[in-house]
């Protein structure tokens, strides 16, 4: 089950050469080299200077492409306007998407994926209908229902046509050892989260409309509650450690990370709490828990909801190995708008994370603030809907058959409900058309760029597990 709770040395001189910043301009700037041979010279300069000194890697390891993005609802943006350009995760839309650019999806590949799925949507002519399979945990299955009703509120005749199947659960459910040798029939299935194991397609999770049941607010609150908390308490001024609080018997990460709470014998710079969701949530208030200088990431069955309310606090987020990504987690770079936490050694990963950190203050406020930046920019609840309407969109012109109405779809309605759930959906309701167009999606990586760009990040990774073993010998 997603966790609830918002789990919301030697120093590293500053300075990079002039020729590593001219390296580093190239990667970013300059469209004429590929991308791949940036990425390898600056892996050149970085590798050689790690074995005689700490480097400062978040230097020159930003985002590949940089741009502002437009507040939510500004009123000077016209329909005439150029969009801006989407964010930089925006682009795994198209890898999402990919195991259909040949063959397309038919009516068989939808009916395929139905045994996997807890509900089936259909769109025609921007209405919505729906035929429910089975029994969904909580409100998921509403909120995620709910948010798509607001995406055809917010831009009226945009959403294509489409038929999809639905799943609700932790684990991503369509694994591609199952379909090695018969790849025309792979069923494709949207959900909350993927990994590299599956074919899953990647969509908003229902907590971006409200979590009623352990009274998480829908995100265009909840962010605003957020960005306040942070500004209670410098990050100076807060607890020289990790902080996480979550259910620790929900995945062997966690089960393990709560050995990693300071005792007796070790200090761990950790402080670990466990929530017993019997007792309820009345101790999680999110925004107020912006009060350590790091915050621990770590998964749990699968991922966990809570990796945005992290990201937010201005704590620099140390990050667990994650196994799994949700649709904006792959435009995260480690040691950017992270640190990455080796799973093997969590306990001593950690404590090194924070003296590091604890010793070189700005660097870390620099990093969480990063984190925070990515959150409140390339997060805001417009840019969610982006999302949904680019990949939607992208999945439609895939179809080999025209959507209908099926015999058993219902239409859905914009009820509100009651009690919580009401509350949340007036809360998150669209209140009007969108005035601004969507922002620009970016064309596919190619081959060399995306191998680059995982390379970028493994090899951030590994610097960072150089570095540590390089203490304790």
């Amino acid at each position: 089950m997603a966790d609830i709770t918002g789990e919301c040395g030697s120093a590293i001189p500053a300075g990079v050469s002039r020729k590593q910043a001219y390296f580093s301009g190239m990667l970013m700037k300059n469209p004429g080299i590929p991308i791949f041979l940036s990425v390898f010279l600056v892996t050149l300069f970085v590798t050689a200077d790690i074995f005689t000194r700490w480097f400062d890697v978040s230097s020159i390891t930003t985002q590949f492409r940089q741009k502002d993005i437009l507040p939510f609802g500004n009123s000077e943006t016209s329909n005439n306007s150029t969009p801006e350009s989407c964010p930089e995760y925006f682009t795994w839309i198209h890898e999402d998407l990919k195991p259909w650019k040949h063959t397309g999806i038919t009516n068989e590949m939808v009916k395929k994926a139905r045994e996997k799925a807890h509900f089936r949507l259909i769109i025609v002519d921007g209405r919505l209908y729906m035929e429910k399979y089975g029994y969904v945990f909580q409100t998921r299955d509403v909120f995620t229902i709910w948010g798509i009703l607001q995406l055809l509120e917010l831009y009226p005749g945009k959403v294509p046509d489409l038929d999809l199947m639905f799943t609700c659960h932790d684990w991503p459910l369509v694994r591609k050892s199952s379909y090695h040798d018969n790849t025309s029939v792979i069923p494709p299935l949207f959900h909350y989260c993927g990994d590299d194991l599956t074919y899953d397609i990647v969509f908003p999770d229902w907590s971006f409309w409200g979590w009623p049941e352990v009274n998480i607010s829908p995100w265009v609150k909840l962010s605003k509650e957020l960005e306040q908390g942070n500004q209670r308490q410098k990050w100076m001024e807060r607890e020289p450690f990790a902080y996480w609080k979550g259910n620790t018997r929900t995945g062997r990460a966690r089960k393990d990370l709560a050995k990693c709470n300071s005792n007796d014998k070790h200090e761990w710079n950790a402080r670990i709490h466990h929530l017993d969701w019997k007792k309820g949530f009345n101790d999680t208030d999110l925004a107020s828990q912006c009060t350590h200088r790091y915050k621990i990431y770590v998964e749990g069955n699968t991922w966990s909801v809570s990796e945005k309310y992290i990201l937010a606090c201005d704590s620099m987020s140390l990050v667990v190995t994650p196994h799994y990504y949700d649709f904006f987690s792959r435009g995260l770079i480690p040691t950017v708008h992270y640190w990455p936490i080796n799973e093997k050694n969590k306990c001593s990963s950690i404590k090194f994370a924070v003296d590091w950190g604890n010793k070189n203050t700005d660097k870390a406020q620099e990093i969480g603030r990063r984190g925070s930046e990515f959150v409140k920019k390339e997060l805001q609840m417009n840019l969610v809907y982006d999302y949904m309407l680019h990949l939607l969109t992208e999945y439609s012109k895939l179809f080999k058959y025209r959507p209908v109405i099926t015999k058993n779809a219902v239409e859905v309605c914009s009820c509100l409900g009651k009690d919580m759930v009401k509350e949340y959906k007036e809360l998150s309701k669209v209140k009007a058309p969108s005035q601004a167009s969507p922002c620009t999606i970016h064309p596919p990586y190619d081959d060399h760029q995306l191998q680059a760009l995982q390379n970028l990040k493994l090899n951030l990774t590994k610097q960072v597990e150089f570095w540590e073993a390089a203490r304790h010998d």
